[in-house]
């Protein structure tokens, strides 16, 4: 079975690629848009997911498997939401900024730039190794 390939975008001053390993896994939760609920919703265990910083430093410094496929959002007071627990797998060697992704024609059509304001996006499996070959990162 094909893996599947994700982007989840962390604000570091709230919780960083760091915290994560720090943690050895995090509950994926607070997603609040349906687009991206359902891209939680899609993920399966195994899956890698590369794991970016948003407002501050915006660039992607790491990369994560699903450990947990989607569950009810505990957070959540009303609504239909769901959460997925993400373990670190590594740290990029060089982080890739989002101007790096911007100016490279290889990643038009990725979902970062593409879907900006999702906080999960499905990637394909080339943008992933296009991404991990610009950050000199083998898994």
């Amino acid at each position: 079975m094909a893996k599947g390939y994700f982007l989840v975008k962390s604000e570091p001053d709230k919780y960083p690629w760091q915290k994560l390993v720090t943690d050895k896994k995090a509950v994926w939760d607070g997603v609040r848009s349906f687009e991206a609920r359902n891209n939680l919703r899609a993920m399966k265990k195994g899956d890698l997911v590369l794991f970016y910083h948003s407002n501050i430093g915006k660039e992607i410094v790491g990369v994560a498997s699903v450990s947990k496929e989607a569950y009810a959002d505990p957070t959540a007071t009303e609504g239909d939401w769901s959460v997925v627990e993400l373990t670190p797998k590594k740290a990029l060697a060089t982080p890739v900024t989002l101007a790096q992704i911007k100016a490279d024609k290889a990643l038009a059509q990725i979902a970062l730039i593409k879907r900006s304001r999702l906080s999960v996006v499905p990637i394909t499996d080339t943008e992933f190794t296009h991404i991990l070959g610009l950050a000199k990162t083998k898994l």
